[in-house]
């Protein structure tokens, strides 16, 4: 394959991610108007399978790609995931109940979850020794850009796309095409669906030269689906802890023990099968197995962060998407920024380093962020997600590239899902753990609204006694509410940097991959993943 053709494929690659990183954090500026419309906030447990639909679908796909990558012809199925998400836009836009979303959603996981995995095999592919670690720091850099450019794109879109004064001026608010059309947070969905087919068409133009896959066989769709089912039935457990609402209790006993049973069953499968959904066999490297449990303690983080930002400019600061592009686009920017930087910097410095870096500054921005209260400046709580983002981004490159390396050519595909499955499955429990907490508490505060002796307990002297719908007790609650929420999230974000200083244990074990020290120019990576000398680096250097 000639240095052009290796660089379309990147591009094309990284372009993908780029559109599946948009998505996440477009949905997370649209998530209040989508609760807004479908629901409301006392569904907050509900709603929340809006995102958390999403990511378990993600997160059994990737495995499923990452195996199929190892087997089958990487361009068509990246062409497939993109198509399938391109449905799932299409089904989520056009959502006319909560459920219908989070169907929806699954659809759009489904592919979304299929296409990281697949382009950052693909990039492994491609190319070797340090020049690996560049294209992998290209294609993490292009999913945290895309995560960049998410909130600015929601902002966007939800003050562009409202064409409910349209058809209310045309006379057709009540038709079909209104219910499809309106409200403007149907086209967060929408607009993504013609970019994934742009995606597609771009792949199977640019992939004639693709080799073919260097082994067969089939896929573990039994452990698979076992796996699925202990993850959601896990995440849906949590999700309702604390609750007094039904199921509650019941619910998290029978989610604890269904995520019990099926997950000892998937664990049971993936010893005895030779080629298992999850090759648990490839924990016994000390490197893989360090660099996956770094992804997993930082993915909590990054829920942390990205759902703590969110509730913060919502619930204490009572913004809107323009505030949220701010932050979150300063947290995502700078994740873009760390990862495209590490993919230079392991080969100086290598991973070890890269990644104690990464986490330290990460745990730094939580720290900050923890501090903030409703008074602070938005730029500098936008300045300590940045912070944590660039933290975040360093780590990512050094983790891809240890596992990768440590499991050689043949298993890129499973290395490369692995590393992306453990943040993923971090996210989710992040999540879950954030929605029973908050909605416990919005169940605990809410009662100020109801009860007038719990309202006059935090109301000031001269306000108790009046009614509810007097102005200044409204103001004097909100005031109320954005403190004690400053106060919680305070608590998150200071256990998530705990959680992201533990992290940095065992990237200390990621010492035997390429780049854990500096290695010379000649060094280079045999197809079954050993180092070994030449006097031309075989790959083109990025």
């Amino acid at each position: 394959m000639t240095d052009r053709a290796r660089l379309l494929l990147l591009a094309a690659f990284a372009g993908g991610a780029l559109l599946v990183g948009v998505e996440l954090l477009i949905t997370a500026v649209a998530l209040p108007a989508i609760i807004a419309d479908l629901t409301d906030w006392t569904e907050l447990r509900h709603a929340s399978w809006i995102v958390n639909a999403y990511l378990v679908a993600y997160i059994a796909a990737m495995p499923l790609a990452g195996r199929a990558a190892d087997r089958y012809g990487l361009p068509a199925l990246f062409i497939g995931a993109l198509l399938l998400f391109a449905a799932g836009c299409l089904l989520a836009g056009a959502a006319q109940s909560l459920d219908w979303l989070i169907a929806a959603r699954v659809v759009q996981g489904i592919g979304g979850g299929a296409v990281v995995p697949l382009a950052t095999a693909g990039a492994s592919h491609l190319f070797a020794g340090h020049a690996r670690a560049r294209a992998l720091g290209v294609v993490g850099a292009a999913t945290f850009l895309g995560m960049a450019l998410g909130p600015f794109a929601g902002a966007f879109v939800l003050g562009g796309f409202d064409l409910g004064p349209w058809f209310a001026a045309t006379g057709g608010a009540g038709s079909t095409t209104a219910g499809l059309l309106v409200p403007a947070w149907r086209w967060v969905f929408y607009l993504g669906a013609p970019l994934a087919v742009v995606g597609a068409i771009f792949i199977w133009a640019a992939a004639p030269a693709w080799p073919p896959p260097e082994r067969r066989g089939r896929i573990d769709w039994p452990g698979a689906t076992f796996f699925t089912v202990a993850l959601a039935a896990g995440l849906l457990a949590l999700t309702w802890v604390g609750s007094d609402a039904t199921p509650g209790g019941a619910g998290v006993a029978l989610g604890a023990a269904a995520a019990l049973v099926t997950g000892a069953m998937a664990a049971v499968r993936f010893l005895r099968t030779a080629d298992p959904f999850l090759d648990l066999r490839a924990f016994r490297d000390r490197v893989f197995s360090s660099a996956v449990l770094v992804s997993l303690l930082t993915g909590y983080a990054l829920a942390t962060a990205i759902v703590g930002a969110a509730v913060f400019v919502d619930r204490v600061r009572y913004g809107g998407p323009d505030q949220q592009r701010v932050a979150l686009g300063a947290l995502a920017a700078a994740m873009a920024c760390g990862a495209l930087i590490s993919g230079f910097a392991i080969r100086r410095l290598g991973v070890v380093l890269v990644s104690l870096a990464g986490i330290l500054l990460g745990a730094a921005g939580l720290g900050a962020v923890a501090t903030a209260s409703p008074s602070t400046a938005l730029i500098v709580y936008a300045g300590g997600l940045a912070l944590f983002g660039l933290g975040f981004g360093l780590s990512v490159t050094p983790r891809s590239t240890a596992a990768v390396e440590a499991l050689g050519r043949a298993a890129f595909g499973l290395a490369s899902a692995a590393v992306t499955v453990a943040r993923m499955v971090g996210m989710g429990v992040g999540l879950a753990i954030l929605t029973a907490f908050g909605s416990n508490r919005i169940e605990s505060l809410s009662v100020v609204l109801v009860d007038p002796v719990a309202r006059d307990a935090v109301l000031p002297a001269a306000l108790r006694g009046r009614p509810l719908e007097d102005a200044l007790v409204v103001d004097a609650l909100e005031g109320w509410a954005a403190g004690e929420a400053a106060a919680i999230l305070a608590g998150i974000f200071a256990i998530a940097a705990l959680v992201m200083l533990v992290s940095a244990l065992p990237a200390l074990a990621m010492r035997r991959a390429v780049g854990a020290r500096p290695l010379p120019a000649s060094t280079t990576i045999g197809p079954d993943g050993a180092l070994s000398a030449a006097d031309d680096e075989p790959a083109l250097a990025l």
